[in-house]
Protein backbone atom coordinates (compact mmCIF):
# COMPACT_ATOMS: atom_id res chain seq x y z
CA UNK A 1 0.00 0.00 0.00
CA UNK A 2 1.36 3.44 -0.84
CA UNK A 3 2.08 6.08 1.58
CA UNK A 4 -0.72 8.40 0.20
CA UNK A 5 -3.53 5.53 0.77
CA UNK A 6 -2.39 5.02 4.48
CA UNK A 7 -2.56 8.47 4.72
CA UNK A 8 -6.11 8.85 3.02
CA UNK A 9 -7.42 6.11 5.16
CA UNK A 10 -6.77 8.21 8.59
CA UNK A 11 -7.83 11.20 6.75
CA UNK A 12 -11.03 9.38 6.19
CA UNK A 13 -11.18 8.33 9.78
CA UNK A 14 -10.75 11.30 11.15
CA UNK A 15 -13.45 13.30 8.84
CA UNK A 16 -15.86 10.70 9.09
CA UNK A 17 -15.57 10.61 12.97
CA UNK A 18 -15.82 14.74 12.98
CA UNK A 19 -19.13 14.85 10.26
CA UNK A 20 -20.89 12.59 13.10
CA UNK A 21 -20.04 15.01 15.73
CA UNK A 22 -23.14 17.39 16.98
CA UNK A 23 -24.35 19.51 16.16
CA UNK A 24 -24.99 19.47 12.74
CA UNK A 25 -23.39 15.92 12.52
CA UNK A 26 -24.81 12.48 10.68
CA UNK A 27 -24.67 10.30 14.27
CA UNK A 28 -24.69 7.33 11.94
CA UNK A 29 -21.20 7.99 10.93
CA UNK A 30 -19.81 7.19 14.04
CA UNK A 31 -20.52 3.52 13.61
CA UNK A 32 -17.97 3.39 10.94
CA UNK A 33 -15.48 5.95 11.30
CA UNK A 34 -13.12 3.68 13.36
CA UNK A 35 -12.71 0.90 10.39
CA UNK A 36 -9.88 2.71 7.97
CA UNK A 37 -8.00 3.06 11.20
CA UNK A 38 -8.69 -0.91 12.26
CA UNK A 39 -7.33 -1.63 8.93
CA UNK A 40 -4.52 0.60 9.17
CA UNK A 41 -3.49 -1.31 12.65
CA UNK A 42 -4.04 -4.55 11.13
CA UNK A 43 -2.05 -4.12 8.02
CA UNK A 44 0.96 -2.67 10.21
CA UNK A 45 0.70 -5.33 12.93
CA UNK A 46 0.88 -8.36 10.36
CA UNK A 47 3.77 -10.72 11.42
CA UNK A 48 3.56 -12.63 8.48
CA UNK A 49 2.90 -10.00 5.91
CA UNK A 50 3.56 -6.30 7.93
CA UNK A 51 2.93 -3.31 5.63
CA UNK A 52 5.36 -0.32 6.55
CA UNK A 53 3.91 2.49 8.42
CA UNK A 54 3.66 3.66 11.99
CA UNK A 55 0.49 3.29 13.85
CA UNK A 56 1.22 6.20 16.16
CA UNK A 57 1.42 8.93 13.44
CA UNK A 58 -1.40 7.74 10.50
CA UNK A 59 -3.43 7.50 14.22
CA UNK A 60 -2.14 11.23 15.06
CA UNK A 61 -3.51 12.28 11.74
CA UNK A 62 -6.93 11.12 12.34
CA UNK A 63 -7.75 12.17 15.62
CA UNK A 64 -5.66 15.95 14.99
CA UNK A 65 -8.58 16.35 12.33
CA UNK A 66 -11.24 15.28 14.55
CA UNK A 67 -10.19 17.70 17.63
CA UNK A 68 -9.87 20.44 15.22
CA UNK A 69 -12.58 20.13 13.28
CA UNK A 70 -15.00 19.97 16.04
CA UNK A 71 -12.83 22.00 18.38
CA UNK A 72 -11.44 25.07 16.93
CA UNK A 73 -13.87 26.85 17.86
CA UNK A 74 -11.81 27.78 21.23
CA UNK A 75 -9.97 29.64 18.45
CA UNK A 76 -12.11 32.60 19.44
CA UNK A 77 -10.94 33.19 23.27
CA UNK A 78 -7.33 31.91 22.47
CA UNK A 79 -4.72 30.80 19.62
CA UNK A 80 -2.27 29.63 21.68
CA UNK A 81 -4.45 27.88 23.64
CA UNK A 82 -6.22 26.13 21.61
CA UNK A 83 -3.46 24.53 19.51
CA UNK A 84 -1.72 23.49 22.68
CA UNK A 85 -5.23 21.64 23.33
CA UNK A 86 -5.97 20.29 20.05
CA UNK A 87 -2.25 18.65 19.88
CA UNK A 88 -2.23 17.64 23.10
CA UNK A 89 -5.95 15.93 23.32
CA UNK A 90 -4.64 13.96 19.80
CA UNK A 91 -1.71 12.96 21.28
CA UNK A 92 -3.64 11.25 24.02
CA UNK A 93 -5.65 9.64 21.80
CA UNK A 94 -3.08 8.46 20.10
CA UNK A 95 -1.66 7.10 22.66
CA UNK A 96 -4.37 4.64 23.59
CA UNK A 97 -4.32 3.57 20.19
CA UNK A 98 -1.19 2.70 19.73
CA UNK A 99 -1.23 1.25 23.29
CA UNK A 100 -3.97 -1.10 21.25
CA UNK A 101 -1.93 -1.51 18.72
CA UNK A 102 1.14 -2.40 21.10
CA UNK A 103 -0.54 -5.10 22.86
CA UNK A 104 -2.58 -6.46 20.73
CA UNK A 105 0.67 -7.53 18.57
CA UNK A 106 2.27 -8.91 21.58
CA UNK A 107 -0.63 -11.15 23.31
CA UNK A 108 -2.27 -12.12 19.82
CA UNK A 109 0.33 -11.67 17.24
CA UNK A 110 -2.16 -9.13 15.66
CA UNK A 111 -4.65 -11.94 14.97
CA UNK A 112 -7.34 -11.27 17.26
CA UNK A 113 -8.06 -9.13 20.31
CA UNK A 114 -9.93 -6.28 18.78
CA UNK A 115 -11.91 -5.82 21.97
CA UNK A 116 -8.47 -4.30 23.70
CA UNK A 117 -9.25 -0.93 21.83
CA UNK A 118 -13.13 -0.94 23.49
CA UNK A 119 -11.46 -1.47 26.80
CA UNK A 120 -8.23 1.25 26.27
CA UNK A 121 -10.82 4.13 24.78
CA UNK A 122 -12.98 3.42 27.79
CA UNK A 123 -10.12 3.30 30.26
CA UNK A 124 -8.76 6.63 28.76
CA UNK A 125 -11.96 8.07 29.21
CA UNK A 126 -12.17 7.78 32.49
CA UNK A 127 -8.81 9.12 33.31
CA UNK A 128 -9.51 12.07 31.09
CA UNK A 129 -12.66 12.67 33.43
CA UNK A 130 -10.77 12.53 36.44
CA UNK A 131 -7.58 14.15 36.01
CA UNK A 132 -5.78 17.67 35.60
CA UNK A 133 -5.76 17.74 32.44
CA UNK A 134 -9.41 16.52 31.91
CA UNK A 135 -11.52 17.17 28.60
CA UNK A 136 -14.22 15.19 28.39
CA UNK A 137 -15.78 17.47 25.56
CA UNK A 138 -14.95 14.48 22.74
CA UNK A 139 -15.66 11.64 24.67
CA UNK A 140 -17.48 9.36 22.23
CA UNK A 141 -20.87 9.12 23.95
CA UNK A 142 -21.41 12.48 23.37
CA UNK A 143 -21.92 11.69 19.55
CA UNK A 144 -25.21 11.07 20.39
CA UNK A 145 -26.24 14.11 22.22
CA UNK A 146 -28.35 15.49 18.89
CA UNK A 147 -29.94 12.50 18.87
CA UNK A 148 -31.15 11.87 22.43
CA UNK A 149 -33.98 9.63 21.68
CA UNK A 150 -31.65 6.80 20.16
CA UNK A 151 -29.91 6.61 23.86
CA UNK A 152 -32.36 7.19 26.59
CA UNK A 153 -30.75 4.31 28.30
CA UNK A 154 -28.01 6.19 29.28
CA UNK A 155 -30.17 6.47 32.08
CA UNK A 156 -28.54 2.80 32.65
CA UNK A 157 -25.06 3.50 31.78
CA UNK A 158 -24.08 6.71 31.29
CA UNK A 159 -22.09 7.81 28.50
CA UNK A 160 -19.98 5.10 28.57
CA UNK A 161 -22.69 2.98 26.85
CA UNK A 162 -22.18 5.47 23.62
CA UNK A 163 -18.28 4.70 23.80
CA UNK A 164 -19.05 1.09 24.07
CA UNK A 165 -22.10 1.00 21.33
CA UNK A 166 -19.99 2.92 19.09
CA UNK A 167 -16.65 1.01 19.28
CA UNK A 168 -18.60 -2.49 19.32
CA UNK A 169 -20.27 -1.39 16.11
CA UNK A 170 -17.02 -0.29 14.62
CA UNK A 171 -15.50 -3.56 15.37
CA UNK A 172 -18.31 -6.16 13.89
CA UNK A 173 -18.74 -3.93 10.94
CA UNK A 174 -14.72 -3.94 10.21
CA UNK A 175 -14.72 -7.54 10.82
CA UNK A 176 -17.76 -8.59 8.44
CA UNK A 177 -15.87 -6.65 5.68
CA UNK A 178 -12.76 -8.72 6.60
CA UNK A 179 -14.65 -11.63 6.00
CA UNK A 180 -15.35 -11.15 2.15
CA UNK A 181 -11.14 -11.41 1.85
CA UNK A 182 -10.11 -14.75 1.13
CA UNK A 183 -8.86 -16.69 3.55
CA UNK A 184 -5.19 -18.74 3.41
CA UNK A 185 -6.95 -21.67 5.11
CA UNK A 186 -9.98 -22.04 2.71
CA UNK A 187 -12.42 -21.78 5.52
CA UNK A 188 -14.93 -19.39 4.93
CA UNK A 189 -15.78 -17.18 7.78
CA UNK A 190 -19.77 -16.98 9.08
CA UNK A 191 -20.88 -13.64 7.30
CA UNK A 192 -24.36 -14.25 8.73
CA UNK A 193 -23.09 -14.45 12.39
CA UNK A 194 -21.58 -11.22 11.55
CA UNK A 195 -24.58 -9.77 9.83
CA UNK A 196 -26.95 -11.06 12.60
CA UNK A 197 -24.35 -9.75 14.73
CA UNK A 198 -24.56 -6.21 13.23
CA UNK A 199 -27.80 -5.63 13.15
CA UNK A 200 -28.28 -6.61 16.75
CA UNK A 201 -25.88 -4.28 17.72
CA UNK A 202 -27.36 -1.36 15.72
CA UNK A 203 -30.77 -1.76 16.56
CA UNK A 204 -31.52 -3.15 19.60
CA UNK A 205 -30.54 -0.18 21.60
CA UNK A 206 -32.34 2.24 19.46
CA UNK A 207 -35.60 0.06 20.02
CA UNK A 208 -34.64 -0.12 23.45
CA UNK A 209 -34.27 3.62 23.29
CA UNK A 210 -37.60 4.74 21.57
CA UNK A 211 -39.70 2.53 23.69
CA UNK A 212 -38.07 3.85 26.75
CA UNK A 213 -38.64 7.05 24.86
CA UNK A 214 -42.27 6.61 24.11
CA UNK A 215 -43.37 4.87 28.02
CA UNK A 216 -41.07 7.37 30.30
CA UNK A 217 -43.69 10.62 31.10
CA UNK A 218 -41.85 13.19 33.83
CA UNK A 219 -42.82 12.99 37.02
CA UNK A 220 -42.93 15.02 40.18
CA UNK A 221 -44.48 18.33 41.28
CA UNK A 222 -44.63 21.38 38.86
CA UNK A 223 -41.96 24.49 39.48
CA UNK A 224 -42.16 27.28 38.01
CA UNK A 225 -38.72 28.83 37.16
CA UNK A 226 -37.18 32.22 34.45
CA UNK A 227 -33.96 31.89 33.40
CA UNK A 228 -31.92 35.13 32.17
CA UNK A 229 -30.13 35.62 29.31
CA UNK A 230 -28.71 39.10 29.95
CA UNK A 231 -26.37 39.24 26.77
CA UNK A 232 -23.98 40.64 28.01
CA UNK A 233 -20.51 40.99 25.23
CA UNK A 234 -17.74 39.00 27.23
CA UNK A 235 -15.20 40.98 25.47
CA UNK A 236 -16.82 45.00 25.70
CA UNK A 237 -19.17 44.80 28.42
CA UNK A 238 -19.35 41.94 31.18
CA UNK A 239 -16.11 43.28 32.96
CA UNK A 240 -16.52 47.15 32.09
CA UNK A 241 -19.89 48.09 33.22
CA UNK A 242 -20.65 48.72 36.87
CA UNK A 243 -22.65 46.55 39.11
CA UNK A 244 -26.04 48.40 38.68
CA UNK A 245 -25.78 48.26 34.59
CA UNK A 246 -25.03 44.60 34.82
CA UNK A 247 -28.26 44.15 37.47
CA UNK A 248 -30.40 46.33 35.23
CA UNK A 249 -29.79 44.15 32.28
CA UNK A 250 -30.57 41.11 34.12
CA UNK A 251 -33.65 42.15 36.20
CA UNK A 252 -35.65 44.50 33.36
CA UNK A 253 -36.22 41.11 31.66
CA UNK A 254 -36.37 38.93 34.58
CA UNK A 255 -39.09 40.91 36.33
CA UNK A 256 -42.34 41.23 33.90
CA UNK A 257 -41.98 37.10 33.66
CA UNK A 258 -41.77 36.95 37.51
CA UNK A 259 -45.23 35.38 38.76
CA UNK A 260 -46.80 34.82 42.35
CA UNK A 261 -45.89 31.31 41.24
CA UNK A 262 -42.18 31.58 40.31
CA UNK A 263 -39.90 29.78 42.83
CA UNK A 264 -36.54 30.16 41.18
CA UNK A 265 -35.19 33.41 39.12
CA UNK A 266 -31.66 32.19 37.61
CA UNK A 267 -29.10 34.18 35.81
CA UNK A 268 -25.97 32.96 34.81
CA UNK A 269 -22.29 32.54 35.21
CA UNK A 270 -20.15 35.26 36.11
CA UNK A 271 -22.76 37.61 36.34
CA UNK A 272 -21.80 39.55 39.32
CA UNK A 273 -18.68 41.02 38.97
CA UNK A 274 -18.13 43.12 42.02
CA UNK A 275 -14.44 42.01 43.27
CA UNK A 276 -17.25 40.45 46.03
CA UNK A 277 -15.55 38.96 49.59
CA UNK A 278 -17.16 36.07 50.95
CA UNK A 279 -16.58 37.95 54.13
CA UNK A 280 -18.99 40.60 54.05
CA UNK A 281 -21.26 39.32 50.67
CA UNK A 282 -24.58 41.17 52.21
CA UNK A 283 -22.26 45.18 51.78
CA UNK A 284 -22.50 44.72 47.97
CA UNK A 285 -24.61 46.93 45.70
CA UNK A 286 -25.44 43.55 43.84
CA UNK A 287 -26.46 41.46 46.54
CA UNK A 288 -28.82 44.52 47.77
CA UNK A 289 -30.57 45.23 44.51
CA UNK A 290 -30.97 41.14 44.42
CA UNK A 291 -32.33 41.52 47.72
CA UNK A 292 -34.91 44.56 47.24
CA UNK A 293 -36.04 42.73 43.99
CA UNK A 294 -36.36 39.48 46.02
CA UNK A 295 -38.63 41.91 48.70
CA UNK A 296 -40.92 42.63 45.63
CA UNK A 297 -41.47 38.99 45.04
CA UNK A 298 -40.87 36.76 48.35
CA UNK A 299 -42.16 33.78 46.67
CA UNK A 300 -39.34 33.80 45.01
CA UNK A 301 -35.18 33.17 45.36
CA UNK A 302 -32.64 34.26 43.31
CA UNK A 303 -30.04 31.68 41.87
CA UNK A 304 -27.02 33.50 40.32
CA UNK A 305 -23.00 33.10 39.40
CA UNK A 306 -21.02 35.53 41.18
CA UNK A 307 -16.91 35.95 40.99
CA UNK A 308 -15.73 35.77 44.25
CA UNK A 309 -12.71 36.03 46.97
CA UNK A 310 -11.59 35.07 50.47
CA UNK A 311 -9.45 35.17 52.80
CA UNK A 312 -6.57 32.43 52.78
CA UNK A 313 -7.02 31.00 56.58
CA UNK A 314 -2.90 31.21 58.47
CA UNK A 315 -0.90 29.13 57.73
CA UNK A 316 -2.53 27.84 54.32
CA UNK A 317 -0.70 29.83 52.46
CA UNK A 318 0.81 27.18 50.76
CA UNK A 319 -2.45 26.10 48.88
CA UNK A 320 -1.69 25.73 45.29
CA UNK A 321 -4.83 28.02 44.77
CA UNK A 322 -3.65 30.38 46.98
CA UNK A 323 -3.10 34.52 45.19
CA UNK A 324 -0.54 36.88 47.13
CA UNK A 325 -1.97 40.46 47.23
CA UNK A 326 0.69 42.77 45.29
CA UNK A 327 1.69 44.88 48.15
CA UNK A 328 0.54 43.28 51.39
CA UNK A 329 1.48 40.09 52.53
CA UNK A 330 -1.30 38.48 52.28
CA UNK A 331 -2.95 35.81 50.10
CA UNK A 332 -6.59 35.32 49.19
CA UNK A 333 -8.93 32.63 47.18
CA UNK A 334 -10.54 33.27 43.84
CA UNK A 335 -13.84 31.38 43.49
CA UNK A 336 -15.96 31.04 40.65
CA UNK A 337 -19.38 30.77 42.60
CA UNK A 338 -23.26 29.99 42.26
CA UNK A 339 -25.45 31.77 44.68
CA UNK A 340 -28.67 30.57 45.80
CA UNK A 341 -29.93 34.27 47.74
CA UNK A 342 -33.00 34.75 49.50
CA UNK A 343 -34.62 38.02 51.65
CA UNK A 344 -32.62 36.49 54.53
CA UNK A 345 -30.03 33.65 53.41
CA UNK A 346 -27.39 33.17 51.03
CA UNK A 347 -26.22 29.44 50.22
CA UNK A 348 -22.91 29.46 47.83
CA UNK A 349 -21.37 26.45 46.00
CA UNK A 350 -18.16 27.02 44.05
CA UNK A 351 -16.94 25.29 40.93
CA UNK A 352 -15.56 22.04 41.66
CA UNK A 353 -14.67 20.66 38.14
CA UNK A 354 -12.62 23.55 36.63
CA UNK A 355 -11.54 24.13 33.31
CA UNK A 356 -7.51 22.95 32.99
CA UNK A 357 -5.65 26.23 31.53
CA UNK A 358 -8.50 28.90 32.39
CA UNK A 359 -9.40 28.12 35.85
CA UNK A 360 -6.78 25.38 37.11
CA UNK A 361 -2.84 24.51 36.21
CA UNK A 362 -2.17 21.42 36.59
CA UNK A 363 -0.53 21.21 40.16
CA UNK A 364 2.02 18.77 39.35
CA UNK A 365 5.64 20.28 41.06
CA UNK A 366 7.42 21.11 37.56
CA UNK A 367 4.11 23.42 36.87
CA UNK A 368 3.77 25.20 39.97
CA UNK A 369 5.23 28.50 38.59
CA UNK A 370 2.45 28.61 35.95
CA UNK A 371 -0.38 28.22 38.33
CA UNK A 372 -0.99 32.18 37.55
CA UNK A 373 -0.83 32.17 33.90
CA UNK A 374 -3.94 30.87 33.01
CA UNK A 375 -5.95 31.61 29.97
CA UNK A 376 -8.56 33.35 29.45
CA UNK A 377 -11.36 31.02 28.21
CA UNK A 378 -14.13 32.64 30.14
CA UNK A 379 -15.68 33.02 33.24
CA UNK A 380 -13.52 33.29 36.15
CA UNK A 381 -9.84 33.34 35.27
CA UNK A 382 -6.68 32.26 36.95
CA UNK A 383 -6.14 28.98 39.31
CA UNK A 384 -9.15 28.81 41.48
CA UNK A 385 -9.88 27.42 45.00
CA UNK A 386 -12.79 24.96 44.40
CA UNK A 387 -15.08 23.39 46.69
CA UNK A 388 -14.49 19.99 47.86
CA UNK A 389 -17.87 17.85 46.86
CA UNK A 390 -21.06 19.06 45.54
CA UNK A 391 -23.65 20.88 47.06
CA UNK A 392 -27.16 21.45 46.74
CA UNK A 393 -28.80 24.82 47.01
CA UNK A 394 -32.25 24.45 48.87
CA UNK A 395 -35.19 26.45 48.88
CA UNK A 396 -38.85 25.98 49.49
CA UNK A 397 -38.57 22.29 49.78
CA UNK A 398 -36.90 21.91 46.80
CA UNK A 399 -32.71 20.83 46.08
CA UNK A 400 -31.50 21.97 43.18
CA UNK A 401 -27.57 20.64 41.60
CA UNK A 402 -26.75 24.32 40.28
CA UNK A 403 -23.78 22.68 37.60
CA UNK A 404 -21.30 25.82 36.45
CA UNK A 405 -20.50 25.70 33.13
CA UNK A 406 -18.15 22.59 32.28
CA UNK A 407 -19.57 20.85 34.99
CA UNK A 408 -22.33 19.83 33.34
CA UNK A 409 -19.76 17.91 31.05
CA UNK A 410 -19.00 15.38 33.70
CA UNK A 411 -21.70 13.03 34.01
CA UNK A 412 -20.68 10.97 37.05
CA UNK A 413 -19.86 14.01 38.88
CA UNK A 414 -23.69 15.50 38.55
CA UNK A 415 -25.01 12.68 39.80
CA UNK A 416 -23.56 13.40 43.26
CA UNK A 417 -26.04 16.55 43.42
CA UNK A 418 -29.04 14.07 42.39
CA UNK A 419 -27.99 11.69 45.35
CA UNK A 420 -27.95 14.73 47.96
CA UNK A 421 -31.28 15.36 46.86
CA UNK A 422 -31.21 17.41 44.06
CA UNK A 423 -34.51 17.17 42.34
CA UNK A 424 -33.87 19.89 39.37
CA UNK A 425 -30.66 20.82 37.54
CA UNK A 426 -29.59 24.29 36.79
CA UNK A 427 -26.84 24.78 34.70
CA UNK A 428 -24.89 28.33 34.68
CA UNK A 429 -22.65 29.38 31.49
CA UNK A 430 -20.87 31.81 30.10
CA UNK A 431 -20.60 30.57 26.23
CA UNK A 432 -20.52 33.91 24.75
CA UNK A 433 -16.56 33.86 24.56
CA UNK A 434 -16.95 31.67 21.83
CA UNK A 435 -19.08 33.78 19.26
CA UNK A 436 -21.92 31.74 17.40
CA UNK A 437 -19.91 28.75 16.60
CA UNK A 438 -20.53 24.94 17.63
CA UNK A 439 -18.97 25.44 20.93
CA UNK A 440 -21.89 27.05 22.60
CA UNK A 441 -24.28 24.70 20.70
CA UNK A 442 -22.41 21.15 22.08
CA UNK A 443 -22.17 22.52 25.33
CA UNK A 444 -26.57 23.13 25.36
CA UNK A 445 -26.73 19.50 23.86
CA UNK A 446 -24.69 18.02 26.91
CA UNK A 447 -27.25 19.12 29.16
CA UNK A 448 -29.89 16.45 27.61
CA UNK A 449 -27.41 13.61 28.09
CA UNK A 450 -27.36 14.90 32.24
CA UNK A 451 -30.92 14.94 31.95
CA UNK A 452 -31.52 11.70 30.69
CA UNK A 453 -29.26 10.17 33.02
CA UNK A 454 -30.11 11.40 35.98
CA UNK A 455 -33.88 11.78 34.82
CA UNK A 456 -33.92 15.21 36.42
CA UNK A 457 -35.48 18.43 34.47
CA UNK A 458 -33.08 21.08 33.61
CA UNK A 459 -33.04 24.69 33.52
CA UNK A 460 -29.97 26.75 31.53
CA UNK A 461 -29.26 30.31 31.86
CA UNK A 462 -26.26 30.80 29.42
CA UNK A 463 -25.38 34.88 29.60
CA UNK A 464 -24.77 34.55 25.82
CA UNK A 465 -25.37 31.11 24.20
CA UNK A 466 -28.46 29.54 24.76
CA UNK A 467 -30.89 29.67 27.44
CA UNK A 468 -33.69 27.63 27.94
CA UNK A 469 -35.94 24.22 29.35
CA UNK A 470 -35.09 20.64 28.88
CA UNK A 471 -37.14 18.08 30.60
CA UNK A 472 -36.39 14.63 31.60
CA UNK A 473 -36.45 13.16 28.47
CA UNK A 474 -33.92 15.34 27.08
CA UNK A 475 -36.34 17.07 24.95
CA UNK A 476 -36.02 21.07 24.80
CA UNK A 477 -39.17 22.29 25.79
CA UNK A 478 -38.38 25.98 25.21
CA UNK A 479 -34.98 27.70 24.03
CA UNK A 480 -34.10 31.22 23.57
CA UNK A 481 -32.34 32.68 20.39
CA UNK A 482 -28.31 32.87 20.48
CA UNK A 483 -27.22 36.83 21.22
CA UNK A 484 -30.22 37.97 22.40
CA UNK A 485 -30.85 40.11 25.73
CA UNK A 486 -34.18 38.08 27.14
CA UNK A 487 -35.85 35.55 30.05
CA UNK A 488 -38.02 32.96 29.35
CA UNK A 489 -40.10 31.09 31.63
CA UNK A 490 -41.56 27.55 32.18
CA UNK A 491 -42.99 25.20 34.60
CA UNK A 492 -40.61 22.64 35.16
CA UNK A 493 -41.19 18.74 36.58
CA UNK A 494 -38.94 17.50 39.67
CA UNK A 495 -38.32 13.90 40.43
CA UNK A 496 -36.31 12.27 43.54
CA UNK A 497 -36.06 8.51 41.56
CA UNK A 498 -32.72 7.50 41.25
CA UNK A 499 -31.90 5.82 38.19
CA UNK A 500 -29.54 2.81 37.79
CA UNK A 501 -26.68 5.58 36.39
CA UNK A 502 -27.08 7.59 39.29
CA UNK A 503 -26.70 4.56 42.12
CA UNK A 504 -23.57 3.16 40.29
CA UNK A 505 -22.28 5.92 38.28
CA UNK A 506 -19.45 5.18 35.79
CA UNK A 507 -19.42 1.29 36.42
CA UNK A 508 -18.37 0.59 33.13
CA UNK A 509 -15.35 2.96 33.17
CA UNK A 510 -14.49 0.94 36.32
CA UNK A 511 -14.44 -2.07 34.80
CA UNK A 512 -12.70 -1.20 31.80
CA UNK A 513 -9.58 0.29 34.01
CA UNK A 514 -8.95 -2.73 35.61
CA UNK A 515 -9.50 -4.63 32.77
CA UNK A 516 -6.47 -2.39 31.23
CA UNK A 517 -4.51 -2.79 34.25
CA UNK A 518 -5.24 -6.92 33.70
CA UNK A 519 -4.46 -6.16 29.91
CA UNK A 520 -0.88 -4.34 30.45
CA UNK A 521 0.61 -6.54 33.04
CA UNK A 522 -0.09 -10.02 30.96
CA UNK A 523 1.63 -7.93 27.88
CA UNK A 524 4.83 -7.22 30.51
CA UNK A 525 4.49 -10.46 31.82
CA UNK A 526 4.89 -12.18 28.27
CA UNK A 527 7.70 -10.14 27.42
CA UNK A 528 9.48 -10.49 30.35
CA UNK A 529 9.14 -14.48 30.61
CA UNK A 530 9.41 -14.75 26.43
CA UNK A 531 6.94 -17.49 26.33
CA UNK A 532 4.63 -17.87 23.64
CA UNK A 533 0.99 -18.04 24.87
CA UNK A 534 -1.72 -19.99 23.23
CA UNK A 535 -5.07 -18.47 22.83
Amino acid sequence: MRTIAKVGLAVLSGLLIAAAWPVRGLAPLAFVAFIPLLYLQDRIGDRENPEKGSVFWLSFIAFLIWNSLTTWWVWKTTAIGTIGMIVLNSLFMTTVFWAYHFVKTRLYDNKKGYYILIIFVLAFEYLHLHWQLNWPWLTLGNVFSHCHTWVQWYSITGTAGGTLWVLAANILIYKYLLSFRPQRSGVEKPQTIYIVSIICILFIPLIISKIQYCSYKDTGSDVEIVVVQPNLDPYTEEFALNARQIMERNLSVAEPLVTENTRFVVSPESAIQEDIWLERIDKYYSIRELRNFLGRHPQTCYVIGISTMGEVPEGAESDFAARKFTNVDKYFYAYNTAALITNDSIQLYHKSRLTPGAEAMPSWWFMRMLKDSALDLGGTVGTLKKDSMARTLSFDNHKVGTLICYESAFGEYVTDFVKKGADMLFVITNDGWWGNSPGHKQHLEFSKLRAIETRRSVARSANTGISGFINQRGDIIQQSKYWEQTALRNTLKTNNKLTFYVRYGDYIYKIAVFLTILLVAMTFVKLILGKQWKH
